[in-house]
């Protein structure tokens, strides 16, 4: 019946819809990098000391919990308190389980017992219970307070040590991130008390899924704190995205604020991590190996030699960050490197006069220097590209100034260079070092051990290749190339018109070799100068790659840098490049972005349809189908220019003040468009996928009701159509007190999953009637419609008394069938509130603060209304007609406030 009220066309175009969301679903949750991370392992059986904590803290937060890490050994010398080593607290994120902290933990400790224990770091952790605070945030702010209490206890530990501690570093994994920055918005906190934070895949921009107001108000708290606060915050904090295999929380989300004042925060993506170079899910990236060893890097990088602790400088803080997760130089850190190295010894010293020049090295006995004269090569060329497969952390590459043939010193450019997987590599460019006489390339003796040097002088254009990306709407149907023809060793090709979210391309690299016997590698880096999310690919040539193109963060409007593809090549091969749109990539990224404004678009999409029905019970006198009215109302032209005209008036001052002092909140689009979020008519597909989810919705839900009333009619005496009609039983205030008892005393989620199986109940008992009574009438359709005809006389002369037939308990089907899939997204929404009260029901009987429980009161005696209403009560109501225009503002509200709403 559903499915015969809409036309064919109709049902094509939602099967197409639904054919577009899978793509944009499949890029999202399939369309990523196979999971490169190397698992990390214990040596020795991990254990959990949980620290006693003060009564009457254990007291108060009776659900969370504080825990030391260790292993073996170091385990039982540390149960007997106090500490000596330089604590680090491990907060985990939503459903996170404290025993998370075993793999950043375990590595420190091995890393510690090298060095015969000099340095080492006590690793604790919080248990909060698992509690999902991404989805409820009413417990954000106590877990914040909590962690502040641990910070106190943690310090007490080690009172009496010869290098006490005075602050904490602070490892933040999810939300457990946000938490970590909302220590410094308490009143009583010290901003001493942390001296690092480092968060991995952390939400800092916006929630994920903004589903109750506790949750926006936290996020406005903290991001507003720190931005007003920028120029007093000291603490350096990094924050780590995982990459496009995050589906979870998209990386665009975890990047820090950029503020002119405040230098002291770093982000970047995984991907662009120095041996690091891969892309983390969402909880992989608390135990990927390249990762975590990278993090305990920095870490003992930035122990201070004098107090043993972690350094309170904030520079050399900054500095160790960007050495290990920005720019990996190939050398082990220094705080003040030697920039002027001795370069004197018994060496063998080879001039070079060629402008190409490739050295391999094997079993060398002597150690050698290869100088280039730099004069001549001046007049010819603009820059200079050297590479070593050599990846040990020595000084290899110097300038000599004002030498003829050698040198006895020289500046070391190795600070200079960059470490790629497979080589390191510098580039320089010759005008900005003009004294610079020499450039010499250092081979030390090896035994065993083969490599290869090469270096090349060339001009920029000559290596700087202009690619201009395809038109967003061709397709893929349309490509362009680009064919490195030269022996180079380095190109970097500008990708024209690439800079915005919603765009996203496929690039092919199609390598030919010429007499090539051994394997060679290539790298193919994507750089993205605006923001630290750069990818490598490597690739073993001849090949063909392919290389996805999209962006986590857009371009700035006032960046004149273009995305780059630095490709690192062979000189005996010749390559080909080519890029086209990628339409199942650019319907990922309106997931990825946009994905969470759904139930809005989905709820304005009923509402239409509902608005279309009432309007039809007044012109017509008859309820239509659901799907029928879907087709005729769901329209976007009836929506959007509201929302543009609002935007639009927004621009001038006196419309805002206006708009401020009504207390209305934010518009959605003048939200996205202030966090580069605006996709071209990004409004209308996420519309037309909201009315397909809305169909398909519609669909379910009414052959549900068929379904149970079936199982109704199997297992009980088949009910018969009511015979009078009352809006408000004789039981309906009691059932509405209790539920609204329940609400009160209990979860307003939980009361409302109770009011929403009850008006489910009482659409299957109509059903049920309704399937019984067409049963039993008879086949004669005379007599069916003398019966109808006396039905509707009996029905206009009635005054008292309103009796229902079967076309007005169709209608009313078709109405509350309405009314039950609206139902079901509110029911969806405050799902998450109900599963946190479920969890924690053994600690607490109320949860507070509630999100639903406003709600609750307001839907509960409507729905316990709605339940008993029938379409021939409200033919006859004078309000039909004005009631009929309400859902279309309605509609208009939800889209233009869809995530304010949702989130309340």
């Amino acid at each position: 019946m559903f499915l015969h009220s809409v036309n064919l066309w109709n049902l094509a175009f939602y099967a197409l819809m639904v054919f577009m969301a899978t793509l944009g679903l499949w890029d999202v949750f399939f369309g990523f990098e196979e999971n490169k991370c190397s698992m990390s392992y214990m040596f020795e059986y991990p254990e959990y000391q949980k620290i006693e904590l003060p009564k009457k803290l254990a007291k108060r937060y009776p659900a969370y919990e504080l825990y030391l890490y260790g292993e073996g050994s170091y385990a039982e010398e540390h149960k007997i308190l106090p500490l000596t080593g330089i604590p680090v607290l491990f907060l985990p994120g939503n459903a996170g389980s404290y025993k998370q902290v075993r793999s950043v933990g375990s590595i420190a400790l091995r890393k510690a017992e090298d060095i015969d224990f000099k340095y080492h770091f006590d690793f604790f952790s919080v248990n909060f219970n698992e509690e999902l605070v991404a989805l409820y945030g009413g417990s954000l702010q106590k877990q914040t307070k909590f962690v502040h209490e641990c910070i106190k206890t943690i310090l007490k530990l080690y009172k009496g040590q010869e290098f006490a501690p005075k602050s904490v570093a602070i490892i933040g994994h999810s939300m457990g991130g946000l938490v970590a920055r909302a220590l410094l918005t308490l009143k009583n906190f010290k901003q001493d008390l942390i001296n690092l934070l480092i968060t991995q895949a952390t939400p800092h921009v916006a929630p994920v899924l903004p589903l109750d107001r506790f949750i926006t108000d936290f996020y406005m708290t903290v991001n507003n704190y720190w931005i007003l606060n920028a120029r007093h915050i000291n603490l350096t904090t990094l924050s780590v995205a995982g990459g496009f295999r995050d589906y979870q929380v998209r990386s665009g989300l975890t990047f820090l604020p950029k503020l002119s004042h405040h230098t002291s925060a770093l982000s970047v993506v995984s991907s662009a991590v120095p041996k690091t170079w891969v892309s983390t899910d969402h909880l992989s990236i608390v135990w990927c190996k390249q990762l975590q060893l990278t993090t305990i890097r920095a870490f003992f990088d930035l122990i201070d030699a004098d107090t043993k602790q972690i350094t309170q400088n904030p520079k050399k803080k900054l500095s160790v960050l960007n050495h290990h997760f920005i720019r990996h130089p190939a050398k082990h850190f220094e705080e003040n490197p030697a920039i002027i190295s001795d370069l004197t010894g018994t060496s063998m010293w080879v001039p070079v006069k060629v402008s190409k020049w490739t050295y391999v090295a094997y079993n060398e006995s002597d150690k050698i220097y290869f100088t280039f004269p730099l004069a001549n090569h001046r007049k010819i060329y603009t820059h200079v590209y050297c590479q070593s497969t050599m990846l040990d952390t020595n000084s290899w590459i110097f300038g000599c100034i004002n030498s003829t043939s050698m040198c006895r010193q020289g500046i070391d450019l190795s600070w200079k260079a960059e470490l790629l997987p497979t080589i390191k590599s510098l580039t320089l460019r010759l005008q900005d070092y003009p004294s610079l006489s020499h450039l010499v390339v250092y081979v030390p003796s090896i035994h065993g051990s083969k490599f290869v040097v090469d270096c090349e002088f060339f001009k920029k254009e000559t290596r700087t290749i202009q690619l201009p990306v395809t038109h967003l709407f061709s397709f893929g149907l349309s490509s362009r190339k680009v064919l490195l023809n030269t022996s180079g060793l380095f190109y970097n090709i500008e990708l024209l018109n690439f800079g915005q979210i919603y765009q996203a391309f496929k690039i092919n690299v199609v390598s030919k070799c010429s007499g090539v016997k051994e394997e060679i590698t290539s790298i193919y880096k994507l750089h993205i100068p605006w923001s630290y999310e750069d990818s490598l690919t490597i690739a073993q040539v001849p090949s063909s790659t392919e290389i996805s193109l999209k962006l986590h963060i857009a371009q700035p409007e006032n960046e004149s840098q273009v995305a780059l593809l630095k490709m690192y090549t062979s000189s005996d091969c010749q390559y080909e490049v080519t890029v086209k749109t990628s339409f199942s990539q650019i319907l990922g990224q309106v997931v990825r972005f946009h994905g969470g404004a759904l139930p809005a678009y989905v709820t304005s999409s009923i509402l239409l349809a509902y608005g279309g029905q009432l309007y039809s019970l007044f012109s017509t006198g008859h309820c239509l189908e659901y799907a029928t009215m879907l087709d005729k109302q769901a329209k976007p032209y009836k929506v959007d220019p509201f929302v543009l005209m609002i935007k639009f008036l927004l621009g001038y001052k006196w419309f805002k003040e206006l708009w401020d002092v009504l207390l209305l909140p934010e518009l959605d689009a003048i939200v996205l468009t202030s966090q580069s979020m605006c996709f071209p008519l990004v409004s209308l597909i996420l519309f037309l996928f909201g009315t397909c989810t809305a169909y398909w919705g519609g669909l379910l839900s009414s052959t549900s009701v068929r379904l149970l009333s079936s199982l109704w009619l199997a297992l009980k005496r088949p009910p018969e159509l009511p015979k009078d009609i009352k809006m408000i039983s004789l039981d309906l205030p009691f059932l509405t007190i209790v539920l609204i008892i329940v609400s009160w005393t209990t979860c307003g989620a939980f009361a409302i999953l109770l009011t929403y199986l009850y008006y489910v109940f009482k659409i299957v008992h109509l059903q049920a009637s309704l399937a019984t009574f067409k049963n039993s009438q008879t086949v004669n359709l005379k007599h069916s419609r003398r019966n109808e005809k006396k039905s509707n006389h009996h029905k206009d002369s009635t005054v008292h008394y309103l009796h229902l037939s079967a076309n007005d308990a169709e209608d009313s089907l078709r109405m509350h069938n309405t009314v039950i899939n609206l139902l079901t997204w509110i029911v969806l929404l405050s799902m998450p509130s109900l599963i946190y009260w479920l969890k924690n029901l053994r600690y607490y009987f109320k949860l507070s603060p509630d999100p639903c429980k406003p709600l609750a009161f307001i839907l509960i005696p409507t729905m316990a209304i709605l339940g008993n209403t029938h379409t021939v009560s409200i033919k006859s109501s004078k309000l039909l007609k004005t009631t009929s225009q309400f859902p279309l503002p309605l509609a208009v509200g939800v889209i233009a406030f869809g995530v304010t709403i949702i989130g309340n």
